[in-house]
């Protein structure tokens, strides 16, 4: 039997790295970023393979929204590192005449990154990206409900990253819960609000700061003015991509009973574009994680009017893609994230009630609109609030390097992509110089 450090070792391997300054230079952040990219070009097939075998994740799927998004993350740090690392100068009262001024980045020291299951290449890479350019060292710790992709990580990180400043530790809670007694630097954690508090208690403990990435039932407002054949066309794309197991997937449709009745039958036609007469033949169409999250999404099929899908196979762990018409604001559907391939059209008078159905319920992660009108893009930015808010195309935002992503109250906190991540995985340390005479 293979004798593996503690958690208490790992982390002061790594710090004792840290302090000899290697993980400081410019040279090393960028060598890592290039070498993790190396990893992904060379190994994309086999990530696809291991989302395929936890996931059912198709090939092309898999390259898209997992390897190639991050390589983007990758090239779009590569281009601005240097010019985001620059000392950026602050202004001087002039009472302290003659001083200058300025802030730098400093690394935190060791970061620890948990990754949930859904995404399990992108969602954990993401961050490191941000962390190794920030010139920190990495604990990162895959999620064991993806266990292919975890063995496939914890293999090939060590031969392409520096393995004396990242360390991959793979398990389920109790190497979670070890590596959580541990003194960290920062602690970022994807997944749900109820483990999300376990993480923030944890870290309480060492005063380590936190980054949470959670999620919750992110709504999506259709207005009567728009397109349907297009709306529909995106909210079957977006919501029924990984099987609906995506933290930003719209949860929900918000529109008046007109619209709805319209758009039920747009969307039937656009889940058959999709994946065809029968989805469960289709190789781009994802299964349920484990046969827990298909029971519990199974019991959610009854909260209403079946529009297209339902059928659903145990033994595969398959469910169709589902719409459900006339779901109540109480049904079990709406008790909570759906997380699978099931969305519910509810039925509201207007905007008003819209905005008022919003803002009765927890901030989400990510609020999506279809309208044509000016009035009410500005009445859901100024009225609503959200990690996201986007017009048009929902989870798009997340493909902006530029753009932070995070979440707000039960959805989360911190931000990160592009420079956000080397925010989040700094100190923006105050340098005041002031003359001796």
């Amino acid at each position: 039997m293979t004798n593996h450090p503690s958690p208490a070792d790992v982390v002061a391997r790594l710090r004792a790295v840290f302090g000899t300054g290697r993980t400081r230079t410019v040279s090393w952040r960028t060598g890592q970023l290039e070498a993790l990219r190396g990893m992904l070009t060379e190994r994309g097939d086999d990530l696809a393979a291991a989302l395929r075998a936890d996931l059912g994740k198709g090939r092309a799927e898999a390259y898209r929204t997992e390897i190639d998004f991050t390589i983007r993350e990758i090239d779009h740090t590569l281009e601005h590192l240097d010019e985001w690392l620059r000392p950026r100068p602050a202004a001087v009262p002039e009472r302290l005449g003659g001083s200058v001024a300025h802030t730098v980045l400093d690394p935190l020291g060791v970061v620890l990154v948990i990754a949930p299951w859904n995404y399990p290449v992108q969602l954990l890479l993401a961050p490191v990206v941000g962390a190794l350019a920030a010139g920190n060292c990495v604990v990162a710790k895959p999620s064991e409900l993806a266990p292919a992709t975890s063995r496939a990580l914890a293999d090939l990180l060590p031969r392409y990253l520096d393995a004396d400043a990242v360390a991959v530790v793979e398990g389920a809670v109790p190497e979670t819960t070890a590596l959580l007694e541990q003194r960290f630097d920062h602690i970022f954690y994807t997944g749900n609000g109820t483990v999300g508090r376990i993480v923030m208690r944890a870290a309480a403990e060492h005063l380590t700061p936190v980054t949470l990435e959670l999620g919750g039932k992110s709504p999506a407002f259709v207005d009567r003015d728009t397109d349907l054949a297009v709306v529909a066309a995106r909210l079957a794309a977006t919501k029924f991509m990984n099987a609906g197991q995506t933290c930003v997937a719209p949860d929900y449709v918000l529109t008046d009973p007109e619209t709805a009745r319209a758009l039920e039958k747009e969307l039937a036609s656009a889940v058959r574009e999709l994946y065809g007469e029968d989805p469960a033949a289709c190789p781009e169409y994802g299964r349920i994680v484990n046969e827990r999250h298909f029971d519990r999404l199974a019991g959610l099929l009854g909260s209403g009017r079946t529009v297209t899908g339902g059928t659903h196979q145990r033994d595969t762990r398959y469910i169709a893609p589902t719409v459900l018409a006339g779901v109540a604001a109480d049904s079990p559907v709406m008790r909570e994230e759906i997380f699978g391939p099931i969305l519910p059209l509810v039925e509201v008078a207007d905007l008003d009630a819209a905005i008022a159905f919003i803002r009765e319920r927890d901030k989400p992660l990510a609020l999506y609109a279809f309208t044509e009108s000016d009035t009410t893009r500005q009445r859901l930015t100024a009225e609503t609030s959200s990690g996201g808010l986007t017009f048009g195309l929902p989870v798009a935002h997340l493909t902006v390097p530029d753009l932070p992503f995070g979440g707000v109250g039960e959805s989360g906190m911190g931000r990160y992509h592009g420079h956000y991540s080397l925010e989040t995985f700094s100190h923006r340390k105050a340098v005041l110089d002031t003359p001796m005479a």
